[in-house]
């Protein structure tokens, strides 16, 4: 029954309200494409920007009416509609980017996600991510910006040439800092310190505070919990998630950190990881509380 459920859903909900939303969007998509000037460009901005908060909202819709999992939020955060946001989260499922956008849809800018590169060519959507100014990134490997070093700046410009744009929109730029979804092998293989969560990686956030400046008005730092274990979309949509928790902090923007250079002062390389690390402790110590088994009945003497 949960996969008939998931089937049924995809096929009289989900790839309907795709449709409905990927037409006009790509017509968007294409104009954008065709126009001669930025400033014009720049004009299908928020008609670009509302259908893509329509068709969140669609999938929101789903998430509240169409299953029983239970959103536990917990907020300390004064949300702006107009705001220029830094977003990260922990990373464990696909799911994420779902609970992610339930939790802001309309409520803060439109989330926009830095995607591998190979995600452009993804069908429809590839296209759609470009007309919305998603940054697209190489991800290269240690072991192949070792080989060319020349790699490692390709994604720094990218990221540059990103908040270029998002200077001149209110914006929440979004970034799992761990850099892929935590497994048991993952961590595992990390040696991480922490319980439940793999190492940040402090580049991509470094770029963005560096590029952005005094743009960003503060970060929102999200942490994601599933009582039950990491879901899969399969048991969203078939209705096995029971619950999901999360907490939204807002955290002014250090200012030591928004005025270093990451990529050539080791020092101010080391200041910044230190700072991620120990925020990344406190999401430990969070979802610790959250995740730590409830203690066994005490026995009954006679």
């Amino acid at each position: 029954m949960p996969a008939l459920r998931a089937i049924l859903l995809l096929l009289l909900v989900i790839v309907p309200s795709t449709i409905v939303h990927i037409v006009p969007l790509l017509a968007v998509t294409l104009l954008k494409a065709l126009l001669p000037s930025a400033r014009l460009r720049r004009a299908c901005n928020p008609l670009l920007t509302g259908l893509a908060e329509s068709w969140i909202g669609i999938n929101n819709l789903l998430f509240d009416h169409c299953t029983h999992t239970r959103l536990d939020l917990h907020e300390q955060a004064s949300l702006q509609r107009d705001g220029h946001y830094l977003v990260f989260a922990n990373h464990q499922s696909w799911v994420d980017i779902l609970v992610l956008q339930r939790v802001f849809n309309r409520r803060i800018p439109l989330l926009r996600f830095f995607l591998k590169r190979q995600l452009f060519w993804v069908p429809l959507l590839g296209l759609a991510w470009w007309a919305l100014d998603f940054p697209f990134m190489g991800r290269y490997t240690a072991r192949q910006v070792a080989r060319n070093p020349a790699l490692a700046r390709r994604d720094i410009e990218a990221t540059r040439r990103a908040c270029d744009k998002f200077r001149e929109i209110p914006v929440s730029i979004m970034n799992f800092v761990e850099g892929t979804r935590f497994t048991p092998a993952k961590h595992a293989a990390q040696g991480s310190p922490y319980r439940y969560l793999l190492k940040p990686k402090s580049g991509g956030v470094a770029f963005v505070l560096g590029a952005m400046g005094q743009g960003l008005h503060s970060i929102l730092d999200v942490t994601i919990a599933y009582p039950s274990g990491a879901p899969s979309l399969g048991d969203l949509l078939g209705d096995r998630l029971d619950a999901v928790r999360v907490q939204v902090l807002e955290r002014a923007i250090p200012a030591e950190l928004a005025q270093g250079d990451y990529q050539h002062d080791r020092a101010f390389r080391v200041q910044f990881q230190h700072w991620l690390n120990e925020t990344w402790h406190a999401k430990d110590a969070t979802l610790a509380q959250w995740l730590a088994p409830a203690p066994a009945p005490a026995a009954k003497h006679r």
